[in-house]
């Protein structure tokens, strides 16, 4: 059953509204550094490896292993942008009410998407390692389907880039990086992300 409540937690029907958010990709396409496949998938993969990678997947290691509202905390503080703190936030709140009616509580204060996706990946005994490459699968899905929206790419360029990228998600979920080396600098992201809470028209909350 743990296999199946895998595929619950990262399928794209979970309603927590992932897919309203485009994390900055939208505002990059808007500035001209995404254009076609190629940079979307240049874009995506930086994210990936700089953002992603270095704070998302260690905060949410140790939350599976022993969750803290204090890591919880840290994490809300390292979203550069009024938007993205709204998303994890709302998605978290989302998570956290569904889990709720399911008989599991997240009995954290405001908690972050990371904190309630660990508190589902402890009640239902899903292997942490596997919860976290599909985390990062549910991530990826998601911002190539908001590419294929915003760019916009053809359902086949999106597959491909699925393809590529997706072989990165094992190593980084089996990544144990030392506090020390944790960082979400990715200037870039975070200027396209402050720029598109004032963007005119737009697809996309965050």
């Amino acid at each position: 059953m743990s296999l199946a409540r895998l595929l619950q937690l990262a399928s794209p029907t979970l309603p927590v509204g992932a897919y309203s958010y485009s994390q900055g990709l939208e505002a990059a396409v808007e500035a001209g550094l995404v254009h076609d496949a190629a940079s979307a998938e240049a874009w995506i993969a930086d994210v990936l490896e700089f953002c992603v990678a270095r704070v998302e997947v260690p905060v949410l290691h140790l939350q599976i292993e022993a969750p803290t509202q204090a890591r919880n905390d840290f994490f809300l503080a390292t979203r550069e942008t009024a938007e993205l703190r709204a998303e994890t936030l709302q998605m978290g709140h989302s998570l956290a009410q569904l889990l709720a009616a399911l008989g599991i509580q997240v009995p954290f204060t405001q908690p972050a998407y990371p904190t309630s996706y660990a508190a589902a990946v402890r009640a239902w005994s899903i292997e942490p390692r596997q919860a976290i490459v599909a985390y990062l699968w549910s991530w990826l899905e998601n911002q190539a389907m908001a590419a294929v929206k915003a760019v916009p790419l053809g359902q086949t360029a999106a597959q491909k880039m699925l393809l590529t990228l997706g072989e990165r998600l094992a190593p980084i979920a089996e990544a144990r990086l030392e506090e020390a080396q944790w960082s979400n600098f990715a200037p870039g992201l975070a200027f396209v992300s402050a720029r598109h809470e004032t963007q005119y028209s737009r697809l996309f909350r965050s």
